[in-house]
């Protein structure tokens, strides 16, 4: 379960910010305010003031797309190794598979 913010971290954090973006300094307006964890809440991070970030809709769009989401699926892609449990390649050739690859290329069923 997702954990949002306070309403007191997010007035002490829009103060801190001084009502701009801390991702790219642009003006902020009511209604295009995103409160974002630095550490997203799925790998840990506490809805605290210290891992609070005030972004823009523009920021916040590019934090999640190209940090948050790829660091989560990572971490769970670890945590699944760790408990042995990995996905299955479908390579033909793969560990998985029900075919081998031979040395000339040629490929026969194990």
């Amino acid at each position: 379960m997702r954990r949002n913010f306070p309403d007191k971290v997010k007035v002490a954090a829009f103060q801190r910010a001084d009502g701009r973006c801390e991702g790219c300094t642009a003006k902020l307006f009511v209604g295009k305010i995103h409160y974002d964890h630095r550490i997203p809440d799925a790998m840990g991070g506490e809805p605290t003031l210290a891992n609070c970030d005030v972004l823009c809709t523009a920021c916040h769009g590019v934090k999640t797309q190209r940090v948050d989401v790829p660091a989560i699926a990572k971490v769970k892609r670890v945590r699944l190794r760790h408990l042995g449990i990995r996905k299955a390649s479908g390579f033909p050739g793969g560990k998985d598979s029900k075919f081998k690859r031979k040395m000339d290329g040629s490929v026969v069923l194990r």
